[in-house]
């Protein structure tokens, strides 16, 4: 329970980033042309995929704490770091939302999504510690592990619940901050290419 239930709350949080924002802008801007109404307003497109961005980021939040409550309805003792939870989980979310909408704007077609779940989704939720530790990996998945922005997700969960560890901790927060802008300046990019241009 204190292994998997803190682990599955990374998962939550990126299922819940990735899925929505993948399909969501994607039929958005393609079928019900959302974002085309939008930005007939004076709204750049770097507001658009920022608000769109928070909005899942700030739901990820709340769903990546849901594991954990009931991680301690089946016996995970609480501490008060896990309150730090909700805020992990929004900047983990962020980061993976941005990556949804940047994969939107990249595929031609909602099809291919299931290619970026097998490709990127799946590996990432296997070689981040959530079921099983990554000292059980071979080295390789081990490094592939350690620049896994959900595996630093992890890391922070399990910290709050049991124990911060400084500096380390400090890192992992930094990983996930850096992914994040990372992948919202990209998808902003991205996305103002296939509305504008």
């Amino acid at each position: 329970m204190e292994f998997v239930g803190t682990g599955t709350v990374a998962t939550a949080v990126m299922f819940s980033s990735v899925f929505a924002t993948m399909y969501g802008t994607y039929f958005k801007r393609e079928f019900q042309r959302t974002y085309d109404a939008i930005l007939a307003a004076p709204v750049d497109t770097e507001e658009l995929v920022t608000g769109e961005v928070l909005w899942v980021a700030a739901r990820a939040g709340v769903y990546g704490s849901v594991p954990m409550l009931v991680a301690m309805v089946f016996g995970l003792d609480p501490a008060w770091g896990m309150l730090a939870v909700p805020p992990i989980a929004f900047i983990t979310g962020f980061g993976w939302a941005s990556f949804g909408v940047l994969v939107s704007a990249i595929m031609k077609s909602a099809d291919t999504f299931s290619y970026i779940t097998s490709i990127v989704v799946t590996p990432a939720v296997l070689v981040a510690g959530t079921y099983f530790p990554l000292s059980g990996l071979p080295e390789w998945a081990q490094v592939l592990g350690q620049v896994n922005p959900l595996f630093h997700c992890v890391e922070l969960v399990r910290h709050a619940a049991f124990g911060w560890e400084g500096w380390a901790d400090v890192g992992h927060v930094a990983a996930i901050l850096a992914f994040g802008v990372l992948m919202w300046r990209l998808s902003i990019w991205r996305t103002e290419k296939r509305l504008i241009d």
